[in-house]
């Protein structure tokens, strides 16, 4: 079977277990992860949600980075946490942050790849720049109404035991108006062809070629173009629990530059992320 796949839904493998329906816990001697990710980016706030699976164990987070007080919130769980996702929505309840979101969500780009000639695979669906809108409250603060757009991370595969990936996601505009999203990575779901890797030009999604990433400091394109990076917060956490090695940092930030096909950007919000990762 020809586990490479790139589109947006349609035309997918049928016989292979896929999101929405059940994956099997086990595949190729290697347990399933997978995880949901929302981050969303304005000139009050920037923030991420997400919760994650590894086999049985879970772990679930929240931060966001307020640009207003210039105060980064958040916390972290090795287990589910008060993070509830449902369709389109995202809601958090940590004492007295309460955050609830919408997401007005699309088709997105799938991608199935396969993992080292086994009959191990990932897959993974990818949106950017998609409206988001909702309230967010935050401690000492009033409640904040938030209109912004967003990056949508869906993923659930049988990864290798050690992965390791430079990525990227984020949304802006361009000089003539255009609103553009991106989703950049090394390390995971990259081959030359049929990768994850996405520009997004008022919602028609392309493929770049590969890219390289310059540390937390920028993305270099494949035909020379150049995204640069500033960071103002990062999230960062080092686990070591034996079995399961977790290693990142993601800053929240801004980028000036060009996307990779040429998209020049005249205003751009996202983050970076450098993680290592043994489970």
């Amino acid at each position: 079977m020809d586990l490479h796949y790139r589109g947006d839904g349609s035309h997918r493998p049928h016989d292979l277990p896929l999101p929405p329906d059940g994956m099997p816990l086990w595949r190729a001697g290697r347990p399933l992860k997978r995880w949901r990710y929302i981050g969303a980016f304005s000139d009050e706030v920037m923030l991420c949600v997400g919760s994650a699976r590894i086999g049985p164990a879970a772990s679930a987070w929240w931060a966001v980075w307020d640009r207003r007080t210039q105060r980064l919130h958040g916390r972290t769980w090795l287990r589910r946490g008060p993070v509830r996702f449902d369709d389109g929505g995202v809601a958090v309840r940590d004492g007295e942050t309460t955050i609830d979101l919408r997401v007005d969500e699309g088709a997105g780009v799938e991608t199935i790849c396969p993992v080292d000639g086994t009959k191990a695979y990932t897959w993974t669906r990818k949106q950017a720049a998609r409206p988001i809108r909702g309230r967010i409250a935050l401690p000492g603060q009033p409640v904040l109404g938030l209109r912004a757009l967003a990056v949508v991370d869906d993923s659930a595969g049988y990864h290798p035991r050690h992965t390791a990936w430079w990525w990227s996601a984020g949304v802006g505009t361009t000089p003539d108006g255009r609103t553009v999203g991106w989703n950049l990575v090394t390390g995971i779901n990259d081959p030359p062809q049929a990768s994850e890797r996405s520009v997004w030009v008022d919602g028609i999604a392309t493929e770049p070629g590969p890219v390289r990433f310059d540390g937390l400091r920028g993305i270099d394109g494949h035909d020379g173009e150049r995204l640069d990076f500033t960071a103002e917060a990062t999230r960062e956490r080092h686990d070591n629990l034996l079995v399961v090695r977790s290693d990142y940092e993601q800053p929240f930030g801004t980028f000036a530059g060009t996307l990779p096909g040429g998209i020049e950007l005249s205003s751009g919000m996202g983050v970076m992320e450098r993680h290592d990762a043994r489970w």
